[in-house]
């Protein structure tokens, strides 16, 4: 019902950017979303971690070693791994980070989980990370003009979240997965500006926001969210100019098309439909050689 609600009331906002916090604020709850605001400013517990990753992951287990550790090399110290009925081993891939206490591993079956296992997290942990980054196994940030990913949120901690722009990665020409890891094996990229480069994704304060509103916006109980350069939000991120001289998310979307296939098998994380087998030459962008 919340739902249901949440769209047709949204749907009267004109503004993009406040129609899709009110869709967030709504599908979780308006009374929800005071209660929780309410809440959190009476709570004053210290954060655990100052930076943890939020996915959800179905057969992609053969990926998760170099996604973790880069990520961990990139100043990530907790990962909130959500399983969505995987049936590659993926768990007995995590079962060493489990132990360490690096992975906190949840089995959540069901079909279009992707915004329930968000909603979990954010419930579970809002009080234990300072920040949370919410992206996905084929995306893996990049900091630019800082070390860590840490030392760019430092100057971003008077917002509620910060939205970082894609840039997509192509193929290179690969039929058949290879040896390597994703970020060696693939080295060719889009043009910065390509419209798919407008798309982001988020780092929250679990505390300011309630809920994601899809998988790239947070719903705000409050503040504001900037962009990579720290400039308050006006516009929706389809209408602004990518962003990656600052940070960046390399989204791998296809990688060779023999992987592709198996992505496109797996099935859509938010509706029951597979990709087109257009979305690979959509995807395919290889303007520039790094």
């Amino acid at each position: 019902m919340n739902k249901i609600l949440a769209e047709i009331i949204a749907g009267v906002i004109p503004h993009k950017m406040t129609r899709n916090r009110w869709r967030g604020l709504l599908r979780y709850g308006f009374f929800n979303a005071l209660k929780l605001k309410y809440r959190l400013k009476r709570d004053y517990t210290r954060p655990r971690y100052y930076l943890a990753v939020c996915a959800i992951a179905k057969n992609e287990g053969p990926y998760f070693q170099e996604w973790i550790e880069w990520h961990r090399k990139m100043g990530v110290e907790k990962f909130y791994i959500y399983d969505n009925e995987s049936a590659d081993g993926t768990k007995e891939v995590l079962a060493p980070y489990i132990e360490s206490g690096v992975v906190e591993y949840t089995f959540f079956p069901g079909q279009k989980r992707q915004l329930a296992a968000y909603d979990d997290c954010f419930e579970r942990h809002r009080t234990e990370a300072r920040w949370i980054a919410v992206i996905d196994l084929d995306e893996f940030i990049v900091p630019v003009k800082d070390e860590t990913i840490p030392a760019f949120l430092h100057r971003m901690e008077a917002f509620s979240s910060v939205e970082i722009n894609w840039l997509v990665y192509g193929s290179g020409g690969a039929k058949k997965r290879e040896a390597g890891g994703v970020m060696e094996r693939f080295r060719s990229h889009s043009l910065p500006e390509h419209r798919l480069n407008t798309h982001v994704k988020s780092i929250v304060d679990p505390r300011r926001v309630c809920t994601m509103t899809g998988c790239h916006e947070a719903a705000r109980l409050s503040g504001h969210s900037a962009d990579s350069h720290g400039e308050v939000l006006k516009k929706g991120f389809r209408d602004r100019r990518p962003q990656q001289d600052v940070i960046r998310i390399n989204h791998y979307a296809v990688k060779s098309y023999e992987e592709f296939l198996s992505k496109r098998a797996r099935g859509r994380a938010r509706i029951n439909k597979l990709r087109d087998m257009s979305y690979f030459d959509q995807y395919d962008l290889n303007d520039i050689q790094e």
